[in-house]
């Protein structure tokens, strides 16, 4: 790994990681209600945009970054939907 793919993971850890704590949350007090699902369902969806960008531009940092992040927002949104 070159240090230009190493900087890629640690910034999609970083980004990742920040939305940890709002899942946690959400799931721990079965409450979303500050949450706005447009913008989440938004974020999910340009965050798939950048899975696919990484996948034709064959760059593994992004294509892993994106999969976890979007598993973090895919929950946010599902648990939006759910404790509504």
């Amino acid at each position: 790994m070159d240090l230009v793919d190493g900087l890629g993971f640690v910034a999609g850890v970083v980004a990742a990681g920040s939305l940890f704590p709002q899942v946690l949350q959400s799931w721990r007090t079965r409450s979303t209600k500050d949450i706005s699902l447009m913008a989440f369902s938004v974020l999910t969806f340009g965050n798939f945009l950048w899975l696919v960008y990484g996948v034709l531009i064959g760059s593994v940092p992004v294509m892993v970054t994106n999969v976890v992040t979007g598993s973090m927002l895919s929950s946010i949104v599902i648990l939006k939907l759910k404790y509504k």
